[in-house]
């Protein structure tokens, strides 16, 4: 199964970025490209969502699996290839913009070609949102299709990992399902070991795993939630005070909360209330 959409090279690009072409490649195990260094003057990158394939890389050959994808910079040899007998369901996108080398390169993009996404999903509803924007409208909204080309990369950026000769296991995806469990009992006292547990590791193992996928402590991730929660009630519970708020949210020390509200937003709770407040 094919879906592609191939739209119009702007020649007088106005936006960060822009899809030259979007598709999906199902089941279909003749799927094989290679492009001469120089061919093609845009990027793209192809995901694997599910069955595997090939990417040749310095003359050396690499599997990609569900949630890997291949990442091409302008003019890069391209050779990749899907599995015969496990034919991938690959997810790509060409795309270019005069901003997007310095982007990636910003973000050391350019010192891998292969990598992991911690959270496919992700990836994947941003692709199909942008392909059936492509499909239903074609070039009628160049201003959408831009910013969803933005999310997708966005997602991209955020979530990519370079991939090493360690796959992702199962462990790291019960991570992902900890997620939002972790988040809705955020005030409550953060005990790791109970953590841990839930996840059948050690607590020595969990910090390390959770690290691996979401690029921070488990009590990082607490304390974003715990501030992303005192932000929202800042704001709809007017007559509470700021004491009672650091208590709800986890913080039974009021002069912590505030240290560590300033550090992320640069402003104290009291400031922040006052700001917003309508």
């Amino acid at each position: 199964m094919k879906r592609q959409i191939h739209l119009l090279t702007l020649p007088q690009m106005p936006f960060f970025c822009f899809p030259e072409s979007v598709g999906i490649y199902r089941d279909e195990p003749d799927h094989r490209v290679f492009r001469k260094a120089g061919a093609l003057n845009n990027f793209n990158i192809h995901y694997v969502a599910s069955g595997k394939g090939y990417v040749e890389v310095d003359n050396k050959v690499y599997e990609l699996g569900a949630g890997e994808a291949v990442l091409y910079l302008p003019m890069q040899t391209q050779r990749y290839y899907s599995s015969e007998d496990d034919p991938w369901d690959v997810r790509w996108i060409h795309f270019y913009g005069s901003g997007l080398q310095n982007y990636f390169i910003e973000r050391d993009f350019h010192k891998s070609q292969l990598w992991s996404l911690r959270h496919p999903a992700a990836f994947e509803q941003a692709h199909e949102a942008l392909l059936l924007e492509a499909e239903t409208h074609r070039m009628l909204d160049l201003p959408h299709l831009s910013t969803l080309t933005y999310a997708l990369l966005a997602v991209f950026v955020e979530q990519a990992s370079p991939l090493t000769g360690n796959k992702h296991n199962t462990s790291g995806k019960r991570i992902l399902e900890l997620l939002p469990m972790m988040q809705q009992e955020a005030a409550e006292p953060f005990i790791l070991e109970e953590w841990a547990e839930r996840l059948g590791v050690s607590s020595y193992y969990f910090c390390k795993l959770f690290r691996s996928v979401m690029e921070m402590t488990p009590m990082d991730f607490i304390t974003r939630c715990r501030l992303q929660m005192a932000k929202q009630w800042l704001l709809e519970r007017k007559d509470i005070t700021i004491g009672q708020i650091a208590v709800d949210a986890g913080y039974p020390s009021v002069s912590y909360f505030n240290k560590r509200f300033m550090e992320h937003e640069g402003m104290t709770p009291s400031e922040y209330r006052r700001l917003y407040e309508v």
